[in-house]
């Protein structure tokens, strides 16, 4: 297998290509579908284009180093949330280095599609395309290459291209881009449908340009494609769709297909996992009866639960469309999930969601820890605790609907979280972010499994923010703990 060094030495001679494609991904194992799919849709200029991936660990001399030495006419960079900052300093570097002859600059993704327009990245931007870039990235390639746009020069400041939705029948596949060395090492990103019915404010989501539609791609072409991943070695899917469980129906078929899949893989001992995020409250008879059916080590489900406190739920429109919101069913359901199937349960809690305070959130994470941690009942013949908590701080994500509430404070650079609501006082948002991260540490990460095991079935919000303020007191930070000192702090504190 190719080592890293001489995948490092081989992108720094690939520059013969007219476009290159790149983003700075979270890590090395999560490579990027959106880049592929630009690329895929390309048309007659595919072959003239080029996909290179980074990491946020990467010196940003190594990533202006491979850039800079392409030839590269048009540079596309895929932007989020969490690479914002980052692709800043990257387009500012690369701009001192590439004096003469530098590339057109492209920005596409999540991030600059709503930013508003005088935002720091676009300085350093000729165009950039907000919403689905498949059809809008092929035009303006074909414009700049085949029909002299721009003549060599850049623009003086950046022209938006607002591309909106595409249309899913017409979008082509790009899974065969995918490396071998992706199916090998690598998560693999696949999607079934784009979209959400809902309209949550703090998602983007519920922004209105974006439709709120549920668009799906063909399935049987899409299940053919995910055929030819898994005999080319493919390890662990993991389903983009944001509520993978609303269609039914299809949800079945996609999840009996996989499952035909894993007990194919079992017989050649080899492993298959896929990972898909649901909404909580639509868990039919006939999807617990197929969820049951997964073998232990082969799925994985995410359900955003994000508060459990009806008022607040109400606020941020998070009830949905002809439903109305309830604790009690989205506890239930992450009970059936604990007892009755093997899964390995994500659920995601957010601090500092408009009208609620610590003690409403509180109760809502010990709600949700009774459900998830409940031993009276373990499923698939094992006590292992299956379930993560993942606490998270709000973002005002730019142009979510949530910026509406009036009522709190929020820092104004990347990742945008809440710094302070009429609700929650700035030290307690502190104090929540310290508990996040000594949770995931200790609990999620299965640091000490006695001390997790006598924490299951008791409510536990207070007593752990007292620990984890008692960590932060003793080590002055939440990262960077020695494993063994952090061990020793544990078992010398009273915590039940």
């Amino acid at each position: 297998m190719e080592n890293r060094h001489c995948r490092f030495i081989r992108l720094l001679t690939f520059s013969v290509k007219n476009i290159v494609l790149s983003t700075i991904n979270a890590k090395w194992i999560h490579p990027s579908l959106a880049l592929r799919l630009l690329k895929a849709n390309l048309g007659a200029l595919e072959d003239s284009c080029e996909i290179t991936e980074f990491n946020l660990r990467q010196p940003l001399a190594e990533i202006t180093g491979v850039l800079s030495s392409s030839a590269a006419r048009i540079l596309g960079v895929s932007v989020s949330i969490w690479n914002n900052t980052a692709t800043v300093k990257l387009l500012e570097e690369l701009r001192k280095i590439r004096t003469v002859q530098r590339p057109v600059i492209v920005l596409g993704g999540p991030e600059v599609s709503h930013l508003q327009s005088d935002a720091e990245i676009f300085r350093y931007a000729d165009y950039v395309i907000r919403g689905e870039g498949e059809e809008a990235f092929k035009k303006l390639c074909e414009d700049i290459l085949t029909n002299g746009l721009l003549n060599g020069q850049q623009q003086v400041k950046p022209q938006f291209i607002n591309a909106g939705n595409a249309d899913t029948g017409k979008i082509k596949s790009a899974y065969h881009l995918y490396t071998d060395e992706d199916a090998a090492n690598k998560l693999i990103y696949v999607e079934s449908s784009r979209g959400c019915p809902f309209n949550c404010e703090f998602c983007l989501s519920a922004v209105k340009e974006n439709g709120g539609a549920l668009r799906e791609f063909p399935l049987e072409p899409f299940l053919a494609e995910m055929d030819v991943l898994i005999r080319r070695g493919v390890k662990t899917f993991k389903f983009l769709d944001r509520t993978f469980n609303v269609n039914i129906k299809r949800a079945l078929r996609i999840m009996e297909f996989f499952l035909e899949k894993i007990k194919e893989r079992k017989i050649r001992q080899s492993p298959l996992v896929v990972h898909f995020e649901m909404v909580p409250f639509l868990f039919p008879i006939e999807l617990r009866e197929m969820l049951a059916r997964f073998p232990p080590g082969t799925l994985r489900l995410e359900t955003g639960i994000q508060t459990l406190n009806e008022e607040t739920a109400s606020r941020i429109k998070r009830s949905g469309t002809g439903r109305s919101f309830s604790p009690e069913e989205e506890t239930e359901t992450l009970r059936f999930l604990r007892q009755k199937t093997a899964a390995i349960i994500h659920a995601d809690l957010i601090a500092g969601l408009p009208g609620e305070d610590l003690a409403s959130f509180g109760k809502g994470f010990d709600s949700l820890w009774l459900a998830l941690s409940d031993e009276e009942k373990p499923s698939a013949g094992t006590k292992e605790l299956r379930a993560e908590i993942q606490v998270g701080i709000l973002k005002l994500l730019p142009g979510a609907p949530i910026q509406r509430h009036k009522d709190a404070r929020y820092n104004p650079a990347p990742p945008y979280e809440v710094l302070e609501t009429s609700a929650i006082r700035e030290e307690d948002i502190k104090r929540i972010k310290n508990f996040a991260r000594f949770w995931e540490i200790i609990v999620n990460r299965r640091l000490h499994p006695e001390f997790i095991k006598n924490l299951s079935g008791k409510p536990v919000f207070k007593k752990f923010m007292t620990l984890s303020d008692s960590l932060y007191s003793r080590f002055g930070r939440n990262w960077g703990i020695d494993r063994h000192e952090l061990l020793q702090a544990i078992e010398n504190y009273e915590f039940i």
